[in-house]
C-alpha cells in the first residue's frame, strides 16, 4: 500500500478502529511482554495507530513515544501518551537509543520494508528487541480481506528472516497461527 493509500484508509478509520476488535489486549501483552522491557528502557510503537499498545507498554517502562503516519490516527493516539506523526522508514530519533520496538500490523503496509528494518536497527540499542506482530495470524487475517494466502507474504518466515538478517536484526522467536502472528527479533 502506498503511504497516501495508508493514511485515507487509516484516516476514515480513526476514531472507530478501537472498537473493531476490542479483545485482542492480551495477546497485544503478550507479545509486549517479550520485548523483555525495563524500568527506565525507552520502547517505541512504531505505527501506533489510536495508541492502544501504549498503555501496555508503559505497563514496562513510563518512556514510551508512539509513532504513526496518519494524522487522525496520530490524534486519538496523543490521549494514550506521546505521539509523532511521521514515517517508520525515516524515524527521529538519534542511533542507538531505543531499547524496544513494537510494530503492530505494520510491516505488511511498507513500501520497502528492508529500510525501514534498518531505519529500525539504527535507532535500537545494542540488544535491543523488535516484534512485528499482529492480533491474528495470517491466515486469519487474508481470510478477513477476502484473500487467500499469498506465498509471497513478506510476513512469511522464510521471506522475513533473511529480511532481518539483512538488516542487524537475529530472529529469536516466530509463531504464525491463527491465534497471533509474532516475529520477534534482537539486534546483533
Amino acid at each position: 500500500m502506498e503511504k497516501d493509500e495508508t493514511r485515507a484508509f487509516f484516516a476514515a478509520r480513526a476514531t472507530t478502529w478501537d472498537d473493531t476488535f476490542p479483545d485482542d489486549g492480551p495477546v497485544f501483552a503478550a507479545a509486549i511482554a517479550r520485548l523483555e522491557l525495563t524500568p527506565g528502557s525507552v520502547a517505541l510503537d512504531a505505527g501506533c495507530g489510536t495508541g492502544r499498545a501504549m498503555p501496555l507498554l508503559r505497563g514496562f517502562t513510563d518512556r514510551v513515544v508512539g509513532l504513526d503516519l496518519t494524522p487522525e490516527m496520530a490524534l486519538v493516539a496523543r490521549g494514550r501518551g506521546a505521539v509523532l506523526i511521521g514515517d517508520a522508514g525515516e524515524l527521529p530519533f538519534a542511533a542507538a537509543t531505543v531499547d524496544g520496538i513494537l510494530a503492530a500490523g505494520l510491516i505488511g503496509h511498507l513500501g520497502e520494508p528492508r529500510g525501514t528494518l534498518r531505519e529500525f536497527a539504527r535507532v535500537a540499542r545494542p540488544g535491543a528487541r523488535l516484534a512485528l506482530f499482529h492480533p491474528v495470524g495470517r491466515a486469519v487475517l487474508a481470510a478477513r480481506r477476502g484473500r487467500e494466502l499469498s506465498p509471497d507474504d513478506i510476513r512469511a518466515e522464510p521471506h522475513l528472516t533473511p529480511l532481518l538478517r539483512s538488516a542487524g536484526w537475529e530472529p529469536v522467536h516466530f509463531h504464525d497461527e491463527d491465534d497471533h502472528y509474532l516475529a520477534l527479533a534482537r539486534l546483533a
